[in-house]
């Protein structure tokens, strides 16, 4: 296997990890919230909870200091040398760009991300986590 054809496998894996990354906070409060209809006691693990909010606060923070994700950064990089377009590259890659990314404005997904942000904080709220193991019954 040649330098480019692994630079393009890297760049594959970086937009696959870009899509879980996406689908964890997405995912994540959905089940929340239908964890707590199902009373699903997992949905409250401070730790589950605490990277859900800090992963939604990461990409609010980048999109109102205007800075470039890094995994978008990485997989650009990686298409480069690869001897891609960063808007290019595999099947995958063609795929995966067509779930995640959109034609709209930095503005209109600075607001989407800040109204998740919110929808993530509110969650904390209305399903509040569990600090400590609560003690085991017999």
């Amino acid at each position: 296997m040649n330098a480019n054809n692994w630079y393009r496998l890297l760049a594959d894996i970086v937009v696959v990890a870009h899509l879980a990354y996406v689908l964890f906070v997405i995912l994540g409060l959905v089940a929340i919230f239908i964890g707590y209809l199902c009373h699903w006691p997992w949905v409250r693990n401070r730790w589950f909870r605490s990277i859900h909010l800090a992963m939604i606060g990461i990409v609010v923070f980048e999109s109102l200091m205007s800075i470039t994700c890094p995994l978008t950064t990485l997989e650009n990089w990686l298409r480069l040398q690869a001897g891609q377009t960063p808007s290019g590259g595999s099947f995958v890659a063609r795929c995966v760009h067509g779930l995640m990314f959109y034609p709209f404005s930095p503005q209109f997904f600075t607001l989407m991300y800040c109204a998740f942000a919110s929808l993530v904080m509110l969650a904390w709220i209305l399903v509040p986590i569990r600090w400590r193991k609560t003690a085991e019954r017999a």
